[in-house]
């Protein structure tokens, strides 16, 4: 059965967008008239999560809890007393969790097309004890093609994928990875390459649209793509 609890890190203060974000924190601001992390909890809504936990800010509560009114499923705002990292966050988070068995986790400024029921059966398939989804590293410029003469031969825009592989900020956590998360910090630094070394950390390859709102042009670029593509307003 999927899970039916998520925790989403929703403690970004959108520095990086300036006026852009109207003041709301970073997962509220709006994509095509809908607030960024409201398009992954209607993903996860529709996959079979019922309840989602909100790892934000302090005092941010109750404009979370308005602004995402209306999603037929559960919210709830847990507030950090003071910033503890993504680690600290999740673990913070997780002491509201009702279930005992694994949940999504993820990051609450990104918009993903992930396939989650297909996520959590590779990764109980695997056995880990967490699945962290990765996506291909492709360069953000163009190539300069070169002779063996040092001469240039022709340019290439497209740009390249690299053969490495990133974290995209979207997990399946089973209690006993949970139960390693940081009080405090990030667990990319800690729980997770203890888990690695152990033979306990699963990555699940996705190779679909990853949109990080960081910055008024990635923000228009939402905007863009989810325009185009009304699935994402159902």
């Amino acid at each position: 059965m999927i899970p039916r609890e998520a925790i989403i890190l929703a403690g970004g203060k959108a520095e990086r967008l300036g006026e852009a974000a109207k003041g709301k924190p970073k997962p509220l601001i709006a994509v095509c008239g809908r607030p960024l992390v409201a398009h992954q909890i209607v993903r996860l809504r529709d996959a079979g999560v019922e309840r989602v936990l909100l790892a934000c800010a302090a005092g941010k509560g109750d404009e979370f809890t308005a602004d995402l009114e209306g999603l037929a499923v559960e919210i709830v705002p847990v507030e950090e007393p003071e910033p503890l990292g993504r680690g600290g966050g999740i673990r913070l988070a997780a002491e509201q969790l009702k279930t005992k068995s694994a949940i999504f986790a993820m990051n609450g400024d990104e918009l993903l097309e992930v396939d989650l029921k297909q996520l959590y059966e590779a990764h109980r398939a695997s056995g880990a004890a967490a699945t962290v989804t990765v996506a291909p590293l492709v360069s953000p410029f163009g190539l300069v093609e070169l002779r063996e003469d040092g001469f240039v031969s022709g340019f290439s825009e497209e740009a390249p994928r690299l053969p490495h592989w990133v974290n995209v900020g979207l997990y399946v956590l089973e209690p006993e990875a949970l139960a390693r998360f940081p009080e405090r910090g990030d667990h990319e630094r800690t729980t997770f390459p203890e888990l690695a070394r152990e033979g306990r950390l699963y990555a699940f390859r996705y190779e679909g649209i990853w949109l990080t709102v960081n910055t008024p042009k990635q923000l228009r670029q939402a905007d863009e793509y989810v325009a185009a593509h009304p699935e994402w307003l159902k």
